[in-house]
């Protein structure tokens, strides 16, 4: 199974712990091991043939041409110019984590196990340094081995290189050693948290052959070369991008492996407008699609094509963290340093009456940075969740040691004036003042606010809020860009307000830091949009990657939520523990899906009579 791009650097990204660790609590031997997991526990044993949850006899053939639905690093989803997603520059194409390896993959019904790809076995020699034999089978898609050389390059031109996304969470990585072709030695500096070496493993594998000849830093719509299952095929920029399936991959016969990758091709359409996108589906254009929207789902889904049941709605669970999704502000704006404003800004937006008006009451309110997971914080703090921060009394809120912080309900009248008059009284207490109409400083500068996008479905939500704020006297307005521009004002925090969800791991590691850690808050392209710079979050987050313990890791995440949530760094939004999914009635796909993924470019497949009676999918 190859890696989403998704799964490498989000923080929904697989967990591997330290294990010293693991072996301790599950009592295994010391030598190589088939697969990692946090603390101890592996579901599947060495000689498992496929996972649980695909079907290891899918028939493969077809297409799969369907619509972005996540991303990460550069990836563009709509549009593109570059096929090169491991730096900053350049906006790139979606879905190229199907044309790459890495030394092991995730297993996405298990919260932090990985297994063996590229790498047959991982050994730990000592508590800091960490060897994988690799499979001599193991190719690039120009035929060329993989060897420990392509390994060792890859690590390092990453950490030095790579996006910041990627070098953040390779920095203490202090050595990666070729000892043959067939050998890797990875020593760590002695500082890393358990989460890193499974992160070290799911990092894409590059030709350093390859990329003798080529810039790294450079963006480019030059095909890379992987050793994935796919390869780029046919494309046009910023419309589509086609990936063609491998018929001889090393691969295809991996326990981790079997039953996937069953598309002969898969194709992500380009869209820049969410109705453009939506007309294409209903005309067939594409297959498959994700909705995130709930008046389309409510109200849009009436066409013929689901009238008769050559298009399927249905609702894939979603067990996993649903993310802090909300409208980031950027505390690097002066307007918005101070933790009162941003309560002020919470209580001006009405979500009972956005829930019942716009969303056909389809969401829950977001309350948590963990949301959707036992690592949300909920009632008073736990003796264990006191000790981390304890402390901290008098350096953080006094509310951290009472009931964990939630967003206030409304009366859903859409300008609750009791809350309303909460967020002035704030603003005043925060040193604004009225002017006739507008809000102003102390040296008469006006209250100004953007929120910034790169589409507009936002904006029937964002429309009341701004009548909200302005009745507070705070001028502000939607601002529609083009996605380009939009990524880069993003990746150098050039924006007032910004909407965004983050995926978050059941089991966090590493990867956190680049959400809320003060080493990321200046660093370009992070994922530190509010720009957290707080010791005792800093202090709480290594706390949490240092528990050796499930326990003692709930604990830590609790205290740090509860720390995350008294500083009002985003107004939240919204939830919802599933999937919409609408599909032209071609897949087959299997009984199960695995808890933490949707699955379905890896394991679904063309039902060749279904496809034949539509004429799609073929």
């Amino acid at each position: 199974m190859v890696p989403s791009r998704r799964d490498l650097l989000l923080a929904g990204a697989a967990l591997a712990a330290a294990p010293w660790i693991g072996r301790a609590k599950a009592g295994t031997p010391d030598g190589p091991r088939h697969g990692l997991s946090t603390f101890g526990d592996l579901k599947y044993p060495a000689d498992f043939t496929s996972f649980d949850w695909v079907n290891p006899a899918a028939p493969k053939g077809g297409r799969l041409v369907t619509v972005p639905s996540s991303w990460t690093t550069n990836q563009n989803p709509q549009t593109f110019n570059s096929f090169h997603d491991l730096i900053l520059k350049g906006d790139a194409a979606v879905g190229l984590g199907l044309t790459h390896a890495s030394l092991m993959v995730r297993a996405p019904d298990e919260p932090d196990a990985v297994y063996g790809f590229v790498a047959k076995t991982a050994e730990w020699r000592d508590r800091d340094t960490l060897t994988f034999e690799l499979r001599p089978e193991a190719r690039f898609a120009d035929g060329s081995r993989l060897t420990a050389e392509d390994v060792a390059f890859s690590l390092t031109i990453l950490k030095e290189k790579g996006h910041p996304q990627i070098s953040e969470t390779l920095r203490e990585v202090a050595s990666v050693v070729a000892e043959g072709e067939g050998r890797v030695v990875v020593r760590f500096s002695g500082k890393q948290g358990r989460g890193l070496a499974a992160l070290v493993a799911l990092q894409p594998i590059l030709s350093k052959a390859w990329w003798a000849t080529r810039d790294f830093e450079q963006s480019s719509l030059e095909p890379t070369l992987g050793a994935g299952p796919y390869r780029i095929g046919a494309f046009e920029a910023g419309r589509f991008v086609e990936y063609e399936r491998i018929a001889d991959w090393w691969g295809r016969d991996l326990a981790v492996s079997r039953g996937q990758w069953n598309f002969d091709r898969i194709r992500f359409e380009m869209y820049r407008e969410r109705t453009t996108a939506f007309e294409a589906f209903k005309a067939g254009q594409y297959l498959m699609r994700e909705e995130f929207t709930s008046l389309t789902w409510a109200n849009q889904y009436d066409f013929p094509a689901v009238a008769d049941g050559r298009v399927k709605r249905f609702e894939l669970e979603d067990r996993s963290p649903s993310g802090a999704q909300g409208w980031f502000l950027n505390t690097r704006r002066p307007a918005l340093k101070d933790p009162r404003v941003r309560e002020a800004l919470g209580l001006a937006f009405d979500f009972e009456w956005s829930n019942k008006n716009l969303f056909f009451g389809s969401y829950r309110r977001t309350p948590s940075f963990f949301v959707n997971s036992d690592l949300e914080a909920t009632g008073k703090p736990a003796p264990e969740e006191l000790a981390l921060l304890e402390p901290w009394r008098g350096k953080i809120p006094d509310e951290v040691f009472g009931e964990a912080w939630v967003p206030p309900v409304s009366n859903g009248s859409g300008q609750d004036r009791a809350l309303l008059k909460r967020a002035s009284d704030l603003l005043a207490a925060a040193g604004w003042k009225r002017d006739g109409g507008r809000l102003v400083d102390a040296s008469g500068k006006p209250f100004e606010l953007e929120f910034l996008e790169s589409d507009a479905s936002l904006g029937r939500v964002v429309g009341p809020y701004v009548k909200n704020l302005e009745a507070l006297g705070i001028r502000a307005q939607e601002r529609i860009v083009d996605p380009s521009q939009f990524e880069k004002r993003l990746a150098d925090f050039d924006f007032d307000v910004v909407s965004r969800r983050w995926s978050m791991s059941p089991t966090p590691d590493e990867t956190v830091r680049q959400f809320w850690h003060s080493s990321s808050a200046a660093r370009s392209g992070s994922h530190n949009l509010a720009g957290i710079a707080d010791p005792c979050i800093d202090a709480l987050i290594e706390a949490m990657l240092a528990a050796e313990t499930r326990e003692a890791l709930t604990h830590a995440a609790h205290a740090l939520d509860r720390v995350l949530r008294a500083g009002r760094w985003w107004v939240p939004h919204w939830y919802k523990p599933s999937h919409w999914i609408a599909a032209w009635d071609v897949f087959g796909r299997p009984e199960t899906k695995p808890r933490y993924d949707r699955a379905i470019e890896s394991s679904w497949w063309i039902d060749e009579t279904k496809a034949r009676a539509l004429g799609k999918g073929l």
